[in-house]
């Protein structure tokens, strides 16, 4: 496993047998980067371990809703809609204009409680959002996306 700082790998090591015990099928990717994967329904969320500074670590939760959509205004607007109705984590689209949902929780006050409501915050609100942006606005979930 490749860590840029001590505290990332502390982080990550701390994590690791919580998602275990949190979840059934979390695995980790073929390359050697602190990540896990854990798939729900029709959604995936992705965990990763990253360095934040030299001092801290983070845990950025996210999951691809749909990829492909149709950027349009109205599509934008649902998305800072729903944002502000969230409790907990938030809708972006990336460089490559795929919708995501994600969390992130600063690594060492990070509880296995926060953990477990980041991760599910995510798997559930993709799960919950993909179909309806996908009917509305095209694109694929998640579970068709092809990688």
């Amino acid at each position: 496993m490749k860590f840029e700082t001590p505290i990332q790998q502390a982080c990550y090591e701390k994590i690791l047998p919580w998602l275990h015990d949190l979840y059934d099928n979390v695995y980790s990717p073929p390359y050697d980067l602190p990540v896990f994967v854990l798939p729900l329904g029709s959604a995936t969320a992705t965990v990763e371990v990253l360095p934040w500074g030299h001092t801290e670590a983070i845990i950025s939760t996210w999951s691809y809703v749909v990829t492909g959509a149709e950027i349009t205004q109205d599509l934008m607007r649902f998305l800072l809609q729903k944002n502000s109705e969230m409790q907990f984590g938030v809708f972006s689209i990336d460089d490559d204009g795929d919708i995501r949902f994600h969390t992130t929780l600063v690594g060492s006050t990070c509880d296995r409680d926060e953990l477990q409501t980041s991760v599910s915050s995510v798997l559930q609100t993709a799960d919950k959002y993909d179909d309806t942006i996908v009917k509305a606005w095209g694109g694929e979930r998640a579970l068709e996306r092809s990688l």
